[in-house]
């Protein structure tokens, strides 16, 4: 385990302790069951950051980069992941409001917004972080990626870091689109840079799938063969 990835991961679980920390103790029964109407909400918001964060473990085990590069690369993405750590909770405590609003089931509570232009100003928040956080897992990859000569990649581990450059490509990219979409569009169009992120439920697991199937096949080496040293110290 190199600094930085001991770095990030302790970055990552002081994020997760700030999104349990935000809520206030309860001192009374409705503030109980008010705590518990925020779980789904803090559910997800802390699966968003795992997601962040299984991508950078991804990096720094495959590559095991310590150099400057890296190191600014990764700082990048732990100040973006903690200043993105509350409008993350409120953008899922609104959305698990607006459900509950809709089923009559009592989530998100005390949590509020006071129009559709508060809407698109949280989606426009909460698409830079997204953008931002993909651009750095894609930017990492990418050094890995320049740095495949040195590093001493087989085939199948340049065609696997081509592949996730371009996974977390495509969730910058429809992070781009959603925070113009929200910039850009009229208060009553309120939710659609929200319905931007939909078709990734469909995108990713189609582009997986056609990655599966150009994933070249790797002669394994011969018994005798030297198994090389991964990392770059910096």
């Amino acid at each position: 385990m190199t600094r930085i990835e001991t770095f990030t991961d302790a970055a990552f679980a002081f994020a997760l302790t700030l999104l349990i920390i935000s809520f206030e103790p309860p001192t009374s029964l409705a503030e109980l069951t008010d705590a518990f109407s925020g779980i789904p909400a803090f559910v997800l918001s802390a699966a968003m950051l795992m997601l962040f964060w299984w991508g950078h473990h991804q990096w720094s085990r495959r590559y095991g980069q310590d150099d400057g590069v890296a190191f600014l690369l990764s700082c990048a993405l732990v100040l973006t992941m903690l200043v993105y750590v509350y409008p993350l909770r409120f953008m899922f405590g609104v959305m698990m409001a607006w459900i509950g609003g809709m089923t009559g089931i009592p989530l998100g509570a005390g949590v509020s917004i006071s129009g559709p232009e508060d809407v698109n100003r949280l989606f426009a928040i909460y698409g830079i972080g997204f953008s931002t956080m993909a651009a750095c897992i894609v930017l990492l990859n990418a050094h890995a990626w320049r740095c495949r000569e040195a590093l001493e990649l087989t085939a199948l581990e340049r065609f696997e870091t081509r592949s996730v450059i371009g996974s977390w490509g495509i969730l910058a990219v429809v992070g781009v689109i959603s925070t113009l979409v929200a910039l850009t569009v009229p208060s009553h169009h309120a939710g659609l840079p929200g319905w931007v992120y939909f078709p990734l439920w469909f995108v990713m697991p189609m582009y997986g799938t056609w990655m599966n199937r150009r994933r070249p096949v790797e002669v394994a080496p011969a018994p005798s063969a030297q198994v090389p040293l991964r990392g770059v110290a910096g």
